[in-house]
C-alpha cells in the first residue's frame, strides 16, 4: 500500500481567516459594556416591555483593561447610545462619574483635550469587560449567564 500524499491547495485556495485558529497567546474576548446599551429580553413577552431594556447585572464580576482614549469613536457612538440605560447600567456596576443628562455631541479635539465626560465614557464602555455574572430581565425575572465574557442568549425550548 502507498500513502497518499498530503493535501495541497490549489494556488486559488485560500483559507478564512475566521477558519484559522487563534494563537495561543490571544485572549479571549470578554462582553464589554458598550454591547449592554443594545441588548434586550430575548422573550417574545418581553419584546415590546419597556422595562425589559435595559438587562441589569447580578453578581458581575469586572475586569478593566487599559486602551488608548480614541476620542473619534466615542464621539461616533455618543448619538448611538442610550443615555437612561447607561446610566442606570453604568450606577448598577458602581460608575458615578456619568452626568445625569448626556452631553452634547462633542468636536474629537474638544473631546481629546478634556479629561471629563470623554474620558469616563471610554473607561465604561470600552475599557470595562464583564467576565462573569448574569444579566437580568426587568420584565420577567428571566437570568441570562455570562461565562468568560460571553453571555449565552439562548432560550430553553418552552420559552421560545
Amino acid at each position: 500500500m502507498t500513502a497518499k500524499p498530503p493535501f495541497i491547495p490549489p494556488p486559488h485556495f485560500t483559507l478564512h481567516p475566521t477558519n484559522l485558529p487563534l494563537p495561543p497567546t490571544t485572549p479571549p474576548p470578554k462582553m464589554k459594556i458598550l454591547t449592554t446599551n443594545y441588548l434586550t429580553c430575548a422573550l417574545r413577552a418581553c419584546k415590546s416591555h419597556p422595562s425589559s431594556f435595559p438587562l441589569h447585572f447580578r453578581d458581575a464580576e469586572l475586569q478593566q483593561d487599559s486602551l488608548p482614549f480614541n476620542a473619534a469613536f466615542i464621539a461616533n457612538i455618543l448619538p448611538r447610545i442610550d443615555w437612561p440605560a447607561l446610566l442606570t447600567t453604568a450606577t448598577e456596576l458602581g460608575f458615578t462619574g456619568l452626568p445625569a443628562e448626556k452631553p452634547d455631541l462633542l468636536a474629537t479635539a474638544e473631546m481629546e483635550a478634556d479629561e471629563g465626560v470623554g474620558r469616563e465614557l471610554h473607561r465604561i464602555l470600552l475599557e470595562t469587560q464583564v467576565v462573569e455574572g448574569k444579566l437580568v430581565c426587568g420584565n420577567c425575572g428571566h437570568e441570562y449567564a455570562i461565562h468568560q465574557g460571553i453571555a449565552n442568549f439562548l432560550l430553553p425550548g418552552h420559552l421560545v
